[in-house]
């Protein structure tokens, strides 16, 4: 039987950190990384099934677009819609707009796999909540509009932060020569 792991210390408080910030996040890791796991049964990378998210649920974008949203480089991005187009996941067509550009494009097949997956990640969920009617089931029913609040405002600091960074004037790249 193995040992149960040691939980490491809270850290201490800290100025300006709400004693219910670290058990929010901690828990908001664990459901995460627990309810991830029905994402093995698709057979797609978390990569490629972030990147089809993207797509199936925020529509089409142009390879740039998707970088952005995955945070990975054009050449990563590239390379793994390449992929994503050899298994028929997604196709690229000139986008409306520029014809130089391209957008990708879910196919029908990557967002019944998107669905899938996500049901089984709530079944898996639903597995392990409290019965309805419980005490317990109530408080997290009652706590939702609450958690909703705190992602809609660290959504909200997010929109303000990109704003911010791309109303700064560009610098020139160090140890480079500009020409101008």
């Amino acid at each position: 039987m193995p040992l149960p792991r040691a939980r490491p210390a809270s850290p201490p408080p800290s100025a300006g950190v709400d004693p219910l910030a670290e058990p929010l996040h901690r828990c908001a890791l664990h459901l995460l990384r627990f309810v991830r796991r029905a994402d093995d049964a698709s057979g797609l990378s978390a990569a490629r099934l972030s990147a089809l998210s993207v797509l199936v649920f925020g529509g089409p974008c142009t390879l740039g677009e998707l970088a952005k949203a995955e945070r990975v480089s054009g050449p990563t991005m590239t390379k793994l819609v390449r992929g994503l187009e050899r298994g028929a996941w997604v196709r690229r067509t000139p986008a409306p707009h520029d014809r130089r550009v391209s957008l990708v494009i879910a196919t029908p097949k990557a967002a019944r796999k998107l669905t899938e997956g996500r049901l089984r990640r709530l079944q898996l969920l639903s597995r392990s909540l409290p019965a309805k009617g419980t005490p317990r089931h109530k408080a997290l029913v009652d706590a939702m509009p609450a958690l909703e609040s705190v992602i809609a405002s660290l959504a909200r600091a997010a929109s303000a932060g990109s704003r911010k960074r791309l109303a700064k004037k560009p610098t020139p790249r160090q140890g480079r020569r500009r020409i101008d």
